[in-house]
């Protein structure tokens, strides 16, 4: 066949298309070749610095992806990497085949065949090669430079979107393991667990323990400075979601139009100052937990934005008209009274009592009988290992 029909430039393009793993993508792309150029072998081969990996191939044996082949060894693979065009060698062509021994259904070198190799090529830069055999001599002279050069192309579009595909799970995975990481450095910073054994401590960690299991909506109520970030952060810990992220957000002091960018995220050019666009916290959040510190400060407007979040999981960017879906669990806090706060005005009472699913309420210490000398021993432990000190006591007013 010397012409490369629509259909089979059609099968290649619904192939970079569909939601394919890159062994099945680059199986499927050496089979549509077949179909357009008969050959006895095809291998696809992508380019690292100096070496070719075999990524797929077809009438070889299936040992040959484990080979390596470095570029000056096999003069063969230098020619076609130095070339911009598809290369075809003679029947009689005395350079060495890199694929001697690995025929499928023949031992040892290969004899008089046809060899041809495609450089494939994306944004000028060299990403790999594909190479053909067949048994018959002089297999290729009749193939017109033109179907070479749909099939050069078509390879090497496959090639560029598995080996972005492949970078793009990669940068997940790690940014994923990052996120992970950053949740529990977050947990253990300033310490990680609820100091106390008071009565109303016990019963705190219980109500933790009965909501973290659920997906319900948590607001934290307490006194500034009692401990409610720790609340929050034990909350996420214990639920389903603790592999996801926790994203924090202080809702103090947000101007509404600061507030709905942090929370939604923006356009770029939406308002002045936003040079480059930005994903919200929510998004950030997506599968996750946000915490919501200080939600009784929030903006009217922005409340209502918010209510919407909590009712259908649709967020809007600042600047944009697309609306784009989350599955974000909220925890709030707050040291106003909420209550009050409604009859005033100031806080929607439809949030209010979606934000308050499961209220916890964290106790001031001056509620927590003796916990004040479980504190003084924590925190003076952590300042002996922060001092470098072998061991502390306490001594009159100070510390030895």
């Amino acid at each position: 066949m010397t012409d490369i029909n629509a259909n089979l430039l059609l099968e290649v393009a619904l192939d970079l298309a569909n939601s394919l793993n890159n062994s099945d993508r680059f199986e499927r792309l050496l089979s549509t070749i077949r179909k357009a150029i008969k050959c006895d072998a095809v291998a696809l081969l992508g380019l690292n610095e100096n070496v070719l990996t075999p990524l797929a191939v077809q009438g070889l044996a299936r040992r040959t992806l484990g080979r390596r082949f470095v570029v000056n060894e096999h003069p063969r693979l230098a020619q076609i990497c130095a070339s911009e065009n598809p290369v075809r060698f003679p029947s009689d062509c005395d350079l060495p085949d890199p694929f001697d021994g690995l025929l499928l259904d023949r031992e040892g070198d290969l004899p008089v065949h046809s060899c041809m190799g495609l450089p494939l090529y994306s944004d000028n830069h060299l990403v790999g090669l594909l190479t053909l055999d067949s048994m018959a001599s002089d297999a290729y002279g009749q193939i017109s430079d033109r179907t070479l050069e749909l099939i050069a192309a078509l390879s090497a579009a496959t090639l560029k979107t598995a080996l972005e595909l492949k970078e793009l799970s990669l940068s997940a995975e790690h940014a994923e393991q990052l996120v992970k990481e950053l949740t529990q450095e977050a947990f253990l910073r300033d310490g990680g667990e609820l100091i106390g054994e008071s009565q109303v401590m016990k019963a705190l960690r219980s109500d933790i323990e009965l909501v973290a299991g659920s997906d319900y909506n948590v607001l934290i109520l307490g006194e500034t400075g009692v401990g409610k970030e720790l609340v929050a952060r034990t909350v996420h810990r214990l639920s389903s979601r603790r592999e996801k992220p926790l994203v924090y957000l202080n809702c103090a002091s947000l101007t509404e139009t600061l507030a709905e960018a942090e929370l939604f995220g923006h356009a770029k050019g939406a308002f002045t100052g936003a040079d480059r666009e930005r994903p919200g916290k929510f998004l950030l959040a997506n599968g996750g937990t946000i915490f919501l510190d200080e939600v009784g400060e929030l903006p009217l407007a922005v409340q209502s934005k918010l209510l919407r979040v909590l009712q259908s999981g649709e967020i809007q960017p600042v600047g944009k008209d697309t609306v784009q879906h989350v599955d974000v669990r909220i925890v709030a806090a707050t040291n106003r009274e909420l209550l009050k706060e409604i009859e005033d005005g100031g806080f929607r009472a439809d949030l209010y009592h979606r934000l308050s699913v499961y209220p916890l309420e964290v106790p001031p210490l001056s509620q927590r009988e003796n916990d004040v000398l479980l504190l003084a021993d924590y925190f003076l432990e952590k300042s002996r290992r922060k001092a470098g000190l072998s061991s502390t006591q306490i001594v009159g007013r100070g510390l030895t």
